[in-house]
């Protein structure tokens, strides 16, 4: 596809990338076949190929609009299109560079500023833990609309670090919401890291992967995110603490696992933090890309073989992003595990997409609803995930428990 710039975005870093972003794309319109968006609303700007359109327009000059900015908002970041085009385009980073470009124009209304602005600093705050505890305590005074975001407590044994040291070190994100939302998904893959013999270690200092940031068009907060990570896990990447260098860095939620494989690219222009943001990439690892080197050091060790039968959702962050399929269904069923084959349209959105659920909620809900048909349609006593952000959104709208893969393990361990 040929563009031509408009003169306030050539010779730019966005304007470099979205030309060769875009000399790739042919427009053939594959994509749109397994756009969420667009089989929900038949519309061509809710498309891959029609958002394609409306960013080159902007960078070619024309002013957007609130309905440009609309548009754009309704897509997933999905990246289900990325899988599906021929021709390799990079969609997702030219949305978030038209984003931008939008968003510098395009004033949004007061509430929306708000929301925005509340999402990217009050679940990146220390205060969100403390914040998150209240809610918990007068749950039942709240509205509907924020019990379903709001998990129970978590139980003593969310808490519970293995104390053991081993030879073989890797290093775990602990997230920014993961922590206080749900902390028995790092506490089980410590746990269960452990019993294969590896210790698990947490830089501090470590913080949001830098996604929240990205895609909510901030991007200078999304490099500073990265770039404090970095510098967190930098000493124990190259061992220089006592502790001795680490193997990899384990992602256990699949949209932080991506946006961190992602470093090198984002900080390729960035002299003092490139050649560490490479480094930092190739380190990373998803908890499923370890399944099979963990399953025979864990088959020995469960205590029983679940009876029940369970249904994997795997996020648009681990099948489109990460391009990682088949991996945990695999890796669960040799374990002994009665793992239902994936339902139908399996490739689509659950409707989370980080905060797409706060942000867009009356679509996410009717995708999560397809999502929770198809499921349910297999019969599982339990729906197993790989993403924080699917699981808290599937369970707000489901009595069948959701879970993170790595929870049923624990509990096969240590039932």
């Amino acid at each position: 596809m040929q563009t031509h710039l408009s003169p306030e975005f050539q010779d730019t870093p966005d304007g470099r990338a979205a030309e060769a972003i875009l000399r790739k794309c042919v427009h053939c319109g594959f994509c749109t076949a397994t756009c969420p968006t667009y089989q929900l609303l038949g519309d061509e700007l809710d498309g891959p190929r029609g958002r394609i359109y409306l960013i080159k327009q902007v960078l070619e000059g024309q002013a957007p609009t609130r309905a440009t900015q609309l548009h754009l908002d309704r897509c997933l970041t999905c990246l289900n299109c990325e899988t599906t085009c021929p021709s390799g385009v990079r969609y997702g980073e030219l949305l978030d560079i038209g984003r931008r470009a939008v968003e510098a124009r395009v004033e949004r209304p007061a509430a929306e500023r708000a929301a925005r602005w509340a999402l990217k600093e009050g679940m990146t705050s220390p205060l969100f833990a403390p914040a998150l505890k209240l809610g918990q305590l007068a749950r039942s005074l709240l509205p509907d609309v924020l019990k379903s975001k709001l998990p129970a407590a978590a139980g003593a044994q969310a808490h519970r670090w293995p104390a053991r040291t081993h030879p073989r070190k890797m290093l775990l994100l602990m997230g920014c919401v993961q922590p206080a939302l749900m902390p028995n998904i790092n506490s089980a893959t410590a746990r269960v890291l452990d019993a294969c013999g590896i210790q698990t270690l947490v830089a501090a200092e470590a913080g949001c992967c830098g996604a929240l940031r990205t895609h909510l068009a901030d991007r200078d907060g999304g490099l500073a995110d990265m770039r404090r990570n970095i510098d967190a896990w930098w000493p124990l990447v190259e061992g220089l603490t006592g502790a001795g260098a680490v193997e990899a860095i384990v992602m256990n939620a699949s949209g932080c696992g991506a946006m961190v494989k992602d470093y090198g690219h984002a900080l390729a222009h960035d002299p003092a933090y490139a050649a560490k943001a490479q480094r930092i990439a190739a380190a990373t690892k998803d908890l499923s890309e370890l399944l099979p080197m963990l399953v025979p050091l864990l088959k020995p060790r469960l205590h029983r073989s679940a009876d029940d039968r369970l249904a994997f959702h795997p996020p648009c962050s681990l099948q489109h992003a990460q391009q990682l399929r088949g991996g945990v269904e695999a890796g669960l069923r040799e374990l002994g595990f009665d793992v239902a084959p994936l339902p139908a349209d399996s490739h689509l959105c659950c409707g989370s997409a980080g905060t797409y659920s706060v942000l867009q909620p009356e679509l996410a809900h009717r995708l999560r609803e397809r999502k929770l048909a198809a499921l349910g349609a297999l019969g599982p006593a339990l729906i197993v995930s790989a993403n924080i952000g699917c699981i808290q959104h599937l369970q707000a709208g489901t009595a069948t428990p959701v879970r993170h893969w790595v929870e049923v393990l624990d509990q096969a361990l240590s039932g």
